[in-house]
């Protein structure tokens, strides 16, 4: 197998565990029944999710530094296999969270090593369309993961795709084992040295754009099926077509996103993609008022919203590239910390005013994150400037 299809292959495996991720979302009204619990208080289980995955994913890349890749692919895989069991088997809203605990950081820590591998296969002038390409797997979640398990969700039982996801995480073991070569871990990273990353201004300002660009998303998404079933007053039904079409508009943006970043730069891919990512969620929260104006928003919600990650986190890698795995993982806590952010915002919004709150509030952290970001390539782009003239 070349590294393409090896790259491929990751992608593949990452629908699998982004969707352990994704469809609670999906589903949120379903758990929140089943569990005798508003959607609200259900919504927190994205917060316990983010959280857990934010803290755990890089401390568990930080004691397995070392580590071959391959066995700590497989690692994961078995901690989502056992966190989608538990889902399963154990009862209570109590047990529903330390599962969803496992499954955090199980996959996260997939997610984070799946990507470092995949710029490591690929050439140097395709490394963010490969990163773009394991970013797809997510998307395919979306795309069929989320709308599939809405349907299972209301034809069977919601327990019954996380017993599928467990099937599907110990295959992925064996397939990884045999498919996937072994590869050297990464120097372990003095924790004084990963601090002193965190003290590099533009690492800072890069990190603050992805928070409020992902707190933008993330405080809508959160709440996405409550916000189709009241504000547009959609059908089940199309409910679920609606999330197929969010889900290909986020495969496509993510691939986009990708090719552009590496074509025109990571400047104008950004501040572009989250021009458009404003617009989007301002119209539906003014416009979306039916099923055939809400979908078309959406996908153009989601185009946009996707396809500036590959450019987010090539950004990082290329500010501190001889510690790729700790910039990758940092990307994934503060993305997931403003999962947590947004799904608690969300929760405060929906009790408190409205579901049209969560697609405002969402309007307005990405206007935020696209004010920082063009002051900082503005900046950027001038210090070059002067530096040339000298």
């Amino acid at each position: 197998m070349n590294n393409t299809w090896k790259i491929y292959l990751l992608a593949f495996i990452t629908f699998m565990t982004a969707t352990s991720e994704f469809i609670i979302a999906g589903i949120l009204d379903k758990v929140a029944a089943s569990a005798h619990i508003s959607v609200s208080s259900a919504g927190q289980l994205i917060t316990v999710f983010a959280i857990a995955n934010a803290i755990g994913t890089p401390v568990v890349m930080m004691a397995m530094a070392r580590m071959d890749r391959r066995k700590l692919l497989m690692l994961s895989l078995g901690v989502i296999a056992l966190g989608s069991v538990l889902t399963v088997v154990l009862p209570g809203f109590g047990f529903l969270i330390f599962s969803r605990v496992l499954l955090a950081i199980g996959s996260g820590v997939f997610a984070t090593i799946a990507k470092t591998l995949a710029s490591r296969l690929a050439p140097p002038e395709r490394r963010a369309g490969a990163i773009a390409t394991v970013i797809t797997g997510a998307s395919a979640a979306l795309i069929a993961g989320v709308p599939i398990g809405r349907v299972v969700a209301a034809a069977y039982d919601w327990k019954v795709i996380f017993w599928g996801i467990g099937i599907l995480s110990l295959l992925a073991i064996f397939t990884v084992a045999r498919m996937i070569p072994a590869t050297n871990g990464e120097e372990v990273v003095p924790l004084g040295k990963q601090l002193a990353l965190l003290k590099n201004p533009k690492i800072l300002i890069g990190l603050a754009v992805i928070f409020f660009w992902q707190l933008g998303y993330a405080v809508l998404f959160s709440y996405i099926a409550p916000f189709l079933l009241t504000v547009p007053r959609m059908s089940e039904r199309e409910v679920s077509a609606a999330l197929f079409a969010f889900g290909i508009a986020t495969l496509i943006g993510s691939k986009f996103g990708g090719f552009l970043t590496d074509r025109i730069g990571i400047p104008r891919t950004l501040v572009g993609g989250m021009v458009v990512h404003v617009i989007a969620l301002v119209l539906l929260s003014t416009i979306a008022g039916s099923a055939s104006v809400a979908i078309p928003l959406l996908m153009l919600w989601a185009f946009s919203a996707w396809s500036s990650g590959p450019g987010m986190q090539y950004s990082l890698v290329l500010l501190a590239p001889e510690a790729s795995g700790i910039m990758l993982s940092l990307y994934g806590s503060i993305l997931q910390l403003s999962i947590a952010a947004a799904a608690g915002i969300g929760g405060i919004a929906v009790r408190n005013a409205s579901m049209l709150a969560v697609s405002w509030t969402g309007a307005v952290s990405v206007a935020v994150a696209l004010c920082i970001a063009a002051v900082s390539f503005s900046s950027a782009r001038s210090s070059h400037n002067s530096i040339e003239m000298k």
